[in-house]
């Protein structure tokens, strides 16, 4: 199957070109589901005020406190899993573009500035400086993706989840397997994770909430 497809996508273009544009199509079909990711993550965002008091009020009555929550989310039309179930079904989607860009094929026998897309950089040491180079590159956007991350949670106000400091690193690991798989895996990352900044940084200010009930037009555009 993914001998066939890259096969299918080396003829289409040059291998390195193949890959982003086979990504940004790939990204542009799930779009829909990273939009309703998005649109989860506002809701529950809006109402992590009224959590924070429901835990202050019932937190000692586990069972209660949950009633509330739920009974809260399903007031306002949303559930606490809003945002995360529309992600889980992406997932998919990437487990094919990884096996694809990792798996042996036609794409891999390409070359990106001379170097080969199948090879590998950790325990060979070779091609350094393309390599380099794309680290570097994943780097900055891990960089752009974390502060953009960190202003988000500032701006919504929101609970800070456990470690979130060492949260906020975790883009930054892209790099380490960029490092271990292919090049060819790492042109995939590049365009990735670019996607991703500027999809989510584009749908948090497109994404509006329904207006609530009662609720001042003033209040809604804070």
């Amino acid at each position: 199957m993914f001998h066939a497809l890259g096969s299918a996508l080396a003829a289409f273009a040059t291998p390195a070109l193949a890959i982003v544009a086979f990504t940004a199509a790939v990204r542009l079909l799930v779009h829909p589901l990273s939009r309703a990711a998005v649109r989860g993550e506002k809701a529950r965002a809006a109402l992590a005020p009224e959590v924070r008091k429901l835990s202050e009020k019932y937190g000692k009555d586990r069972v209660k406190l949950q009633e509330k929550t739920l009974e809260l989310y399903r007031s306002r039309g949303t559930s606490m899993l809003a945002g995360c179930l529309p992600a889980l079904v992406q997932v998919p989607f990437f487990m094919v573009m990884y096996r694809l860009v990792t798996t042996p094929n036609p794409l891999l026998d390409g070359t990106l500035l001379g170097v080969p897309l199948g090879t590998h950089w950790f325990g060979v040491w070779a091609h350094t400086p393309v390599f380099a180079a794309l680290f570097a590159v994943l780097t900055g956007v891990a960089f752009a993706t974390s502060r953009w991350q960190a202003a988000v949670a500032r701006r919504t106000g929101g609970p800070q989840p456990p470690f979130a400091g060492l949260l906020r690193l975790l883009p930054f690991g892209t790099v380490l397997i960029a490092a271990v798989l292919p090049l060819a895996a790492g042109v995939y990352l590049v365009t990735t994770t670019t996607w991703t900044l500027l999809e989510r940084a584009f749908l948090y200010r497109a994404v509006q909430l329904p207006p609530r009930a009662g609720t001042s037009a003033r209040s809604r555009t804070r």
